[in-house]
């Protein structure tokens, strides 16, 4: 794999992580601002900031494990495209 290859990947990687955290930020400030109104509204009421924190929260963790490596494809490596370029010659 080629330096330049590896930093756009590395670049990539970087800004995944970079809107993770944004993302995060975003995130809170939601669930602070959905259980205010919950909570100046309608207290005695069922706390429905509840779908909203679930909803964000699965978004969050798909986002998380994308930004740190866990979800997302690692770089694909000359061995790998020279290998594939084989078998693609053997099979046709």
């Amino acid at each position: 794999m080629s330096d330049e290859s590896l930093r756009d990947y590395a670049k990539k990687q970087l800004k995944k992580k970079q809107d993770f955290k944004v993302y995060m930020w975003v995130y809170l400030f939601v669930v602070a601002l959905t259980s205010a109104v919950w909570f100046l509204t309608s207290p005695n009421a069922p706390y429905w900031p509840a779908w909203v924190i679930l909803g964000m929260g699965i978004a969050a963790f798909f986002v998380g494990l994308d930004a740190y490596g866990r979800l997302g494809s690692k770089p694909i490596t000359d061995a790998e495209v020279d290998a594939e370029v084989e078998r693609l010659k053997r099979k046709g």
